[in-house]
């Protein structure tokens, strides 16, 4: 097994002066409900009645969850900041005590988690800003034009600090490429070259940190594995009969999990001593688009999967040993699709269409769910989400939202 990639000496020889002009990727709508806002979810022009601007939220007070007791509330929250900026943002991550925002503006910012301070901001000629994962003072970008941008991050003087260290796929990469599926029944000829690039949107990432190797997701069905100590891509394969809208990997097993506008989640695992990467189970529950994935580990290291979908539910599945995983159950709540999920110990938070956020709670012995909270205040569909702890026991936290909306908001969760 490959050891985990030394920043420092390989960030360093990195540096790539690549600049690529726009191209117009395909798009296909979300749904028909709110088109509008849905048309703008995939990349469809839509020009907003007023100009952007900034705004600062009214003042919020502390809002027992509407799902209890009002007597005796379990979870308190309050939106403590609320931005508007000029584009929709596609992509949330936490650097820090930073939260990075990439939008159709074609810049990330860095804001301050608290105040939502302006910290700086990283200028994409590259097209809109579509997936985002951080890992150290890594930042993986996905843009427009099909390709993986990585920075090297640093904050200075309490500013925001980034710079561009190499392009995936590279220049040289185009000239050389050997590609093997790993579907079942479905496999190339051997030595067959293909272009390493994706065809079309980069709708997600999964960095596996344990091998260093960047797993990105894309419209064209495809799934890209890059090897970042070699700079190139190592394999890449169709996963799913339709796009693939999210990824996650198990950092302690290496499972990759992807789903699908096909109905399926699937399980991947990369084959001991090769680059080739196979099918370990396929989880279909039932035929509705899914939309997002997230992944929580237990204590003893039993994994939780979580998937959402457009029928507003949230299913998952629970790990019983190595590569078997039983159907929990369905958390139900949400009006329309499911559209973003994060875990955070064992709590759930959800983002949907219907433009709420819901907190749920995983029961740690039975492992049944209760809905502890629903924050409103988006006026569109919740598009993404992240979240991060205020202290180690894991009773005040703060949740990042974005909206089609074009908003930004950070909300402060405390449980009683």
């Amino acid at each position: 097994m490959d050891r985990q990639l030394n920043h420092k000496k390989s960030l360093s020889c990195f540096f790539d002066e690549d600049f690529t002009e726009d191209q117009s990727p395909s798009f296909q709508h979300l749904s028909k409900h709110n088109q509008n806002f849905l048309a703008r979810l995939h990349g469809t022009h839509f020009y907003p009645d007023t100009s952007p601007m900034m705004s600062q939220s009214p003042e919020s007070s502390w809002s027992p969850s509407p799902s209890l007791t009002p007597s005796h509330p379990s979870l308190l929250y309050c939106c403590i900041s609320s931005l508007r900026r000029d584009g929709d943002i596609y992509s949330l991550t936490v650097f820090g005590d930073l939260v990075l925002t990439g939008s159709s503006s074609r810049r990330v910012y860095a804001w301050q988690s608290l105040d939502c301070h302006a910290k700086g901001y990283i200028q994409s000629s590259s097209g809109e800003v579509r997936a985002m994962q951080v890992y150290d003072d890594m930042l993986f970008t996905a843009h427009k034009d099909h390709k993986i941008r990585i920075w090297n991050m640093r904050t200075c003087s309490g500013s925001f600090r980034a710079r561009k260290v190499l392009t995936l796929p590279c220049a040289s990469h185009f000239k050389s490429f050997i590609c093997r599926s790993v579907v079942p029944h479905h496999r190339l000829t051997a030595n067959k070259p293909i272009t390493p690039q994706h065809r079309d949107i980069i709708s997600c990432m999964a960095f596996y940190y344990v091998e260093s190797i960047l797993y990105t997701g894309s419209f064209d069905k495809t799934i890209k594995a890059w090897k970042l100590s070699v700079k190139k891509c190592i394999d890449s394969f169709v996963a799913h009969g339709d796009h693939i809208n999210d990824m996650v990997v198990n950092q302690q097993s290496g499972y990759l999990f992807t789903c699908s506008s096909d109905g399926t989640v699937k399980m991947w695992l990369r084959v001991y001593g090769e680059h080739s990467h196979v099918l370990i189970k396929v989880f279909s529950f039932h035929t509705y688009p899914i939309y997002a994935l997230a992944l929580g580990v237990s204590p003893s290291q039993r994994s939780f999967l979580y998937s959402g979908s457009s029928d507003g539910c949230i299913n998952f599945w629970v790990q019983e040993i190595s590569t078997h995983y039983n159907h929990g159950g369905v958390l139900e709540g949400h009006q329309f699709a499911v559209l973003c999920l994060v875990t955070l110990d064992n709590l759930v938070i959800s983002g949907s269409e219907d433009s709420t956020i819901r907190i749920w709670r995983r029961e740690k012995i039975r492992f049944t769910h209760e809905s502890l909270a629903v924050l409103e205040g988006h006026r569109g569909p919740v598009r993404c989400l992240a979240a991060s702890l205020q202290d180690e026991l894991v009773t005040s936290f703060l949740v990042y939202s974005a909206s089609l909306d074009q908003t930004f908001k950070v909300w402060r969760v405390k449980l009683l």
